[in-house]
């Protein structure tokens, strides 16, 4: 059946004071500032609304939630009339019914009378109310001025905009201001002619809309509807699952007709996102039942052979006999396997299990190396434990708001919506960041303070910032002396306060005047709660864990990590980076982060798993493929990752991928990595998984199937079955126990189960143990998970990343809202009607230098490679620096970023590449090698045999 939410008519409110009063006869108390109309609605009793709902703030226009109150003249809005003490209300009476009627009346006498055929036909407010409100006939025709012949708009792909049904709530405006922030609606005209506008009366396409959802969520009629519900009809169940996009990791309402997803409804229960979603998770959900999804098992002996398709059993039988041909040939640390932010924890869990416990090593690592492995190091050294602090609601108590190198408007639009909500309230906001990202100055939202840093420059920055909190003696003194470690601090105060750590001295390095520094420091250190948001423009550095350091540095020395509106806290890309990282996916940590030269915990997961496993580290990911080049890597498991497209320096992946001799993909598309594929394993979509995501904040949340796994066997069940050609029988009957070995092993876990996200309402937040048993939604209270934080000292070291005379330019990347990561979904969907290339944007300055005019095809050059992508000329880059996207790979965007990494963990300095723009007429080298390879590669798929029978 489908899941029905309860609509309190206006938002709760907190207060410490309570008010008691009566409501048609039954006493309620409510806390002081909660609408007659909320209150009435606890008690059990519906009014009449329809431009009331509980996602907004009251407006009170529609006139339908009339009520009389004991001694006072008229009628008030119950959804704007605050509860008072000893107040008696009715909410019906003859009166009422008689005003309502007649409002319902007004209504309908322009609208169309079409509720059979319409989209919404059970699922409308107005129907709904007219019903309620026993309207039963209407005295005004429609001789006179209407609006039904009002022109649709169907430019968005994905909703339609019916203006002969809108009857003027303003929801959708407001939820567009309100919940969103983008201010893309208004209502043009004025009286009668009024009207649901986007912009200056522009298509929906053409307007500032970023399709949230959020206004069709809000609408009460058919006005603005899905275009899937108008193909479908109505669905009939509904299931609660969670997003599989960025780490914001949102909750939604699967509604379902069968097996078939009628539409995404973001769950107004959903801890993480209250109802809110983003164009990705609300709309781009297509992909899953893609024409391009493989569905069936393949094999090759050769990359440049055509495809088998094969059964089950022959598939995973010469993917395990493959493996042990190499082991036995070239030594048991041959082969390796990669896990993926895109899998759930207990599919991440089972993989390096596998390769642990079947394979005989620790090669494994994850995708998680490639964007948050600094974060790890970094907040593990300073804070003791690898996550961020606080949960995504806590921003709500922010007074200043540092974002260091994300763009969370595009990025993580849901937490940005929330962000920017907050910053509408009051709350300051500092940018550091190369770009003039959207935050910086947009609609009701102006930055007081942008630090345009050039790229590479990140620790100079922070540093600079600390000298400044140091020597003006903002450091929060009892705050250190109670909770850190005194001697690193003093280490760290001496180190930070020198002359050549002054915003004055630094200004050479970072391009940012001295006086900006200072100024955002201080309001860092001065303006209250202060929380400090960072994303890969942090990590993706040759310092990407110094960084990560000096961030936690900054957090301790001014106070700021502990409580809520404060702390450090990581944007994850992907939607489970945490869990992926969480569940021991790094070649030197087992589950919970524990060294695997820990004796203790070793043993405890031999008792466990009963095999003896190795206590040394196994390789990273670009150890694999440099072994692979050296000719001792040979076999490669890799689980829901596309390494080929995402990683930096495509043709020494490429060329790693090609040395090796049974590369085996579990995916649900060819991907690029895929296309160097010995055997080929059908993956899930997150509509198909039954598990748990783990997300930024540390929430973890019930993924949850809503449809059977179109190739025939689950993710999880696809690795049990290969562990067990390999040897090693690992017996689950659901993705449920494997949970529960996860809890026994991991103290971080131990608390959880599925029976305890159930409790607390979806979702739980690690730690879950004994100690928190309902778990941790703010880190660090009272003290450090490690005890005391601990100083580390941030020496700026310049990378070895320059600008030169032939490489005069700074390429740096990033993500852009409409697209995901490597595209493989969203490429997949409509979206590609808003960005359907990747480009490269440029400053003026440099685009004249160089000849370049918008749209014209320009020729990318650096050390690694190059390659050709239109320009964009904006005034968002600062001079000297350009940027692009990751999404498609045919732009061979990380052709040209090269395979230097952060000190520490081996992450990508996907963030600094110095490199030549020329205007060009024609693809690069490598994009001409690439479509050749890909022409291949379609042929041989489309070539494929017939199935071989399973022996």
């Amino acid at each position: 059946m489908l899941i029905q939410e309860t609509d309190y008519g206006t938002p709760a409110r907190e207060s410490d004071i309570e008010v008691t009063l009566e409501i048609d006869g039954h006493e309620v108390t409510v806390p002081k500032g909660t609408s007659v109309m909320r209150a009435a609605v606890d008690a059990g009793i519906q009014v009449p609304k329809l431009c009331a709902t509980d996602s907004l703030e009251p407006f009170g226009s529609c006139r339908l939630c009339l009520v009389e109150v004991e001694g006072r003249r008229g009628y008030p809005a119950s959804c704007t009339t605050p509860c008072e003490p000893g107040m008696k209300v009715k909410t019906q009476s003859p009166k009422l019914q008689e005003l309502r009627k007649g409002v319902m009346e007004l209504y309908i006498s322009d609208h169309p009378l079409d509720c059979l055929t319409c989209a919404a036909n059970g699922d409308c407010e107005l129907q709904d109310m007219a019903g309620v409100t026993g309207l039963r006939n209407v005295r005004y025709g429609y001789d006179g001025e209407n609006h039904l012949d009002a022109k649709k708009d169907e430019s968005n792909p994905y909703f339609t905009y019916d203006a002969s049904k809108c009857i003027v709530c303003n929801r959708c405006v407001r939820a567009c201001e309100e919940t969103q922030g983008t201010f893309a609606l208004t209502i043009s005209g004025r009286g009668f002619e009024s009207r649901v506008s986007p912009g200056m009366d522009e298509p929906f396409m053409e307007s500032e809309c970023v399709s949230c959802g959020a206004c069709v969520q809000a609408c009460p009629t058919a006005t603005l509807q899905e275009k899937s519900v108008i193909w479908l009809g109505q669905a009939e169940h509904s299931v609660i699952t969670t997003c599989a996009y960025c780490g914001v990791g949102c909750s939604f309402k699967a509604e379902m007709k069968g097996n078939e997803v009628v539409r995404m409804v973001p769950w107004k229960d959903g801890k993480a996102n209250e109802g809110h979603s983003c164009v990705k998770g609300r709309f781009a959900w297509g992909y899953a039942t893609h024409k391009d999804r493989i569905t069936k098992p393949m094999i090759r002996a050769s990359i440049d052979d055509p495809w088998q398709e094969v059964s089950w059993e022959v598939a995973i039988g010469h993917a395990a006999s493959e493996f042990r041909r190499l082991q036995t040939k070239y030594g048991k640390d041959s082969i390796g396997g990669i896990t993926s932010s895109r899998c759930t924890n207990e599919e991440t869990y089972l993989v390096q299990k596998l390769i642990r416990a079947a394979f005989g090593n620790n090669n494994v690592d994850t995708c998680a190396r490639v964007c948050h492995s600094p974060t790890g190091y970094g907040l593990g050294a300073t804070l003791g434990t690898s996550a961020g602090t606080q949960t995504f609601k806590s921003v709500e108590q922010a007074d200043v708001i540092m974002v260091i190198g994300a763009n969370p408007t595009d990025g993580h639009p849901v937490f940005a919506s929330r962000m920017k909500k907050r910053l509408r309230q009051g709350a300051k906001l500092i940018i550091v960041d190369p770009r003039k990202i959207e935050l910086v100055n947009s609609a009701h939202i102006k930055a007081d303070y942008h630090l345009p840093l050039r790229p590479g420059t990140n620790v100079a920055m922070i540093t600079a910032l600390a000298h400044t909190i140091v020597t003006e003696g903002l450091v929060n003194e009892a705050y250190v002396a109670e909770r850190c470690d005194p001697k690193s601090f003093n280490e760290w105060r001496e180190f930070v306060a020198k002359p050549e750590n002054s915003p004055e001295a630094m200004e050479a390095a970072t391009g940012v005047p001295a006086a900006d520094v200072r100024a955002a420091a201080r309001l860092y250190a001065t303006g209250g709660n202060a929380a400090i948001y960072y994303g890969l423009g942090v990590t993706e550095h040759s310092q990407g864990s110094t960084m990560v350091i000096g961030i936690a540095n900054l957090a301790m020395a001014t106070g700021n990590v502990g409580r809520e509106g404060v702390g450090v806290n990581p944007l994850r890309g992907q939607n489970n980076v945490q869990g992926s990282c969480d569940m021991g996916s790094f070649p030197h940590e087992l589950p919970g982060y524990r060294h695997i030269s820990d004796s203790i915990v070793r043993g405890q997961f031999e008792e466990a798993w009963g095999v003896t496993l190795e206590p040394e580290p196994g390789l990273r990911i670009p150890n694999m493929f440099e072994a692979a080049l050296d000719g001792s890597f040979k076999g490669l498991y890799c689980e829901g990752e596309d390494i080929v497209q995402s990683d930096p320096n495509t043709q020494h992946v490429a060329a790693a991928m090609r040395s090796m001799e049974c590369v085996v993909v579990q995916d649900i598309f060819l991907n690029e990595t895929a296309k160097y594929a010995h055997v080929f394993l059908p993956g899930s979509s997150f509509l198909e998984k039954d598990g748990t995501f783990t997300n930024a904040e540390r929430r973890i949340s019930r993924v949850r199937k809503v449809m059977p796994p179109l190739p025939g066997l689950a993710d999880w069940e696809v690795t049990c079955k290969l562990s067990e050609a390999l040897g090693y029988p690992m017996p689950y009957k659901n993705a449920e126990e494997i949970m529960d070995e996860i809890a026994a092993l991991t103290p971080t876990f131990s608390g959880v189960s599925y029976k305890k996200i159930e409790e607390m309402g979806g979702s739980v937040q690690w730690p879950c143990n004994e100690s928190a048993p309902n778990g941790t939604p703010t880190m660090h209270i009272g003290k450090f998970v490690k005890g005391k934080g601990k100083f580390i000292i941030t020496q700026y070291v310049p990378t070895e990343e320059k600008v030169t005379r032939k490489f005069p330019l700074l390429l740096t990347t990033g993500r852009i809202l409409s697209q995901y990561n490597v595209g493989a979904q969203t490429r997949r969907t409509p979206n590609n009607e808003w960005h359907s290339e990747d480009r490269l944007e440029i400053h003026p300055h440099d685009a004249e230098d160089r000849g370049i005019k918008n749209d014209d095809w320009v020729g990318i050059t650096s050390r690694a490679g190059e390659t050709v992508l239109r320009a964009v000329v904006s005034e968002r880059m600062q001079p000297g620096v350009v940027y692009t996207t990751f999404h498609f790979p045919e732009s061979g965007a990380n052709v040209i970023t090269t395979d230097s990494s952060d000190w520490a963990t081996n992450c990508p300095e996907y963030k600094v590449t110095a490199v030549q723009v020329l205007p060009v007429m024609q693809p690069s080298s490598w994009q001409k090698e690439y479509s050749q390879f890909n022409k291949t590669q379609l042929e041989l798929l489309d070539a494929r045999a017939e199935v071989i029978p399973a022996k």
